[in-house]
């Protein structure tokens, strides 16, 4: 990993050109900040808006981040940072009854640990749409006193059927035409408790021949006793989230509304209903804009709500932060970075277009950046004895390994050499292959570091496996000694001393389904499973490493790169996670 490669430019952003341009020609330079979150009215009252651009970042709380919500969170809030802007932190919290705060707080951990902020110009932007109730509903009445709703009394069933098709138009309601006061009223009975949940609802009056299905008089609030984690039992109530959406926007002044694919076709109806709210003089121009991207599919993964939720409730994974879940949770504790991520956002770009991304493509982001900052050490995890019978049983002594090769300045740290090592099982072999330099009888080969030894002989046990594997070193070739060049060997292996290692439990993460598509056509995607995905094993660290803190990172030379596991680690006694291999394991 210590090749250099040629630098891999950042793929397009059609977006960040949309920001240049609002920019340039000064689309939102008229906006006002009262300091938070407001209607026409009190924005006007406030001082010129001292960010440039606002974006947001809106999760709904009702479950774990996940890495595609991480290229989401690195689009909005880079595009604040590099422009001058600031990133709210919005919790889409309309649906009171899959919201909680686990899932506020693991939210905040997640985007704090990818290195954001929503403080800027002063003040911290941490917003809940729920504080938008009151205003949410205030618009709702304006609207209904405009003409533009209605309360509608049709079964669930009748207003499907009246919805019409993609080729048919549909069919007005018999509850369109009642009077502005008729609406109001039964609204504010909906309001106050007085019908029952889903014996009515209010839709926006707009045109139910429209050919955009989305604007055939779409549901704007729906009756819903539920206890909501912010406003306990204040609403029995709530918002729709394609109505509370742009609202919520508006009230922040968000300027590029950045959404995914499945948005576009709710984009008329974002705008008709901030243009009805800003004629009616509760919001002001310039507007917010929606703009959509393409969402990240990713290979060998699972990103459905439903399918994490069901694989972390039937324990085919050990919960939320297992790392072999595409959370952010357990992205962190499988090692993976926050650099590495935003690597990857920029790497695959923001566009229109759908396409599968390769998994591969963010593990060679993780290598990239963990390869500059990861510090090496000596691991031996499938270890078998190699005793070096010429020398002295009581001594011990230093050899010094550099703590990163291209980083000098880092220095390097003493590993003990002593009469008993470990070395990996696979760097002996009883009758050598072709082309195999390791050690074999009667061969020789460098231990890394350390001196040149030759093979004298092995020892097994009653089923023939080997057990110990005896050598004899050469005084005078140890490394960084003028001697060391004196004799040539091909063959380089690493080792720990076995009176000074670190004996630890290690886990081998690797892909937690074994098909790039899981659960294709009509197959079931838990038949895709790894069995692979965990391998626990004890091995044989060389002793720095038992000092390590949680959520350290290394790279084991020659294994790959891991951390030290962040909630299993303690101090003195560190479990080690295998972040990702140092080369794809999965090419075909």
């Amino acid at each position: 990993m210590s090749a250099e490669k040629p630098a891999i430019a950042p793929a397009a952003n059609f977006i960040r050109n949309i920001v240049e341009r609002d920019i340039e020609q000064g689309v939102y330079a008229s906006r006002r900040w009262a300091g938070g979150p407001g209607d026409a009215a009190m924005q006007a009252s406030g001082q010129p808006d001292p960010a440039r651009i606002r974006t947001r970042f809106p999760p709904e709380p009702n479950g774990y981040l996940h890495i595609g919500h991480a290229k989401s969170i690195c689009l909005n809030f880079g595009l604040a940072e590099q422009y001058g802007g600031v990133c709210h932190m919005r919790f889409d919290d309309t649906n009171p009854e899959k919201e909680e705060q686990e899932y506020v707080d693991s939210i905040t951990e997640s985007v704090k640990w990818l290195g954001y902020s929503w403080e800027g110009f002063g003040d911290s932007h941490l917003y809940f749409a729920s504080n938008y109730f009151d205003f949410m509903y205030r618009a709702a009445e304006t609207l209904i006193e405009a003409g533009h709703a209605y309360v509608d009394q049709q079964t669930a069933d009748e207003m499907r059927a009246n919805r019409g098709t993609l080729t048919e138009p549909g069919k007005d309601s018999p509850f369109r035409n009642r009077t502005a006061a008729e609406n109001l009223a039964l609204f504010r009975e909906m309001r106050d408790g007085k019908h029952a949940d889903g014996s009515m609802i209010l839709r926006a009056r707009i045109d139910m021949a429209s050919p955009n299905i989305n604007l055939r008089d779409p549901a704007i609030y729906r009756i819903r006793r539920a206890t909501h984690h912010n406003t306990g039992d204040t609403w029995c109530i709530y918002p729709m989230y394609t109505f509370a959406h742009p609202i919520e926007d508006a009230l922040e002044q968000i300027t590029h509304s950045i959404c995914t694919l499945e948005f576009e076709d709710q984009r008329p109806f974002y705008d008709w209903l901030l243009e009805r709210l800003a004629e009616s003089g509760l919001l002001a121009h310039p507007l917010p804009k929606q703009y959509e991207f393409s969402r990240l599919n990713l290979s060998y993964v699972v990103l459905s709500k439903r399918k994490l939720i069901e694989l972390v409730e039937n324990k085919h994974v050990t919960g939320w932060d297992d790392p072999r879940l595409p959370t952010l949770a357990g992205a962190r504790r499988r090692g993976y970075t926050p650099e590495g991520f935003k690597l990857f956002a920029d790497r695959v770009g923001v566009s229109k277009a759908d396409s599968w991304i390769e998994y591969t493509i963010l593990e060679d982001c993780m290598r990239e950046v963990l390869n500059e900052s990861a510090q090496r050490r000596i691991a031996v995890l499938d270890p078998i004895k190699l005793v070096i019978d010429n020398y002295p049983a009581d001594q011990a002594e230093d050899c010094y390994a550099p703590n990163h090769p291209q980083q000098p300045e880092l220095g390097k740290r003493v590993v003990k050499l002593s009469k008993e090592l470990w070395i990996e099982r696979e760097d002996f072999m009883e009758v050598p292959s072709k082309g195999y330099f390791r050690l074999s009888p009667d061969s020789m080969v460098r231990l890394r570091y350390g001196y040149v030894v030759k093979c004298t002989g092995f020892e097994t046990d009653a089923d023939g496996k080997v057990t110990i594997v005896h050598c004899d070193y050469l005084p005078d070739t140890k490394s960084g000694t003028p001697g060391a060049d004196a004799i040539k060997v091909k063959g380089n292996i690493h080792w720990v001393s076995a009176a000074h290692a670190y004996t630890a439990e290690v886990r081998l993460y690797d892909r937690l389904f074994k098909t790039a598509h899981p659960g294709a056509g009509d197959s079931n995607y838990l038949d895709d499973l790894n069995p692979a995905s965990l391998q626990i094993i004890t091995a044989q660290l060389e002793a720095s490493l038992k000092e390590a803190k949680p959520e350290e990172r290394f790279q084991f030379e020659r294994h790959g790169y891991f951390v030290a596991d962040k909630q299993d680690s303690v101090a003195g006694q560190p479990v080690f996670n295998r972040t990702v291999t140092l080369r794809d394991a999965w090419q075909k």
